[in-house]
């Protein structure tokens, strides 16, 4: 896959170890608390299925506070803490950790 062709909202965050599965990912996006800047747009998330893309800016409203984070890479499956890291970088300073 393509890099620029982006995958699921729900696989990245799960590939990034903010969720321990997808299931947990999924319901998280269908509560509206993840939102998608690209290209000067902000808009809400409410389908797991949406697309996200290297470059494009996520901000997620988790029990431990609110991040902000740009997509670094779409990695190509959950890897280890480091490799999970590596997919992100953190944009705005946030509260508390990853889920993982």
């Amino acid at each position: 896959m393509s890099e620029t062709a982006g995958i699921r909202v729900d696989v990245w965050l799960w590939r990034a170890r903010f969720f321990k599965s997808r299931t947990m990912a999924t319901r998280f996006v269908e509560t509206g608390s993840v939102r998608l800047g690209r290209a000067g747009h902000t808009s809400r998330v409410e389908k797991a299925s949406a697309l996200v893309r290297p470059g494009d800016v996520l901000t997620l409203s988790l029990p431990s506070g609110v991040r902000q984070l740009r997509i670094a890479a779409l990695g190509a499956r959950r890897g280890p803490p480091d490799e999970a890291r590596a997919l992100y970088e953190t944009t705005a300073p946030g509260v508390g950790k990853t889920h993982a």
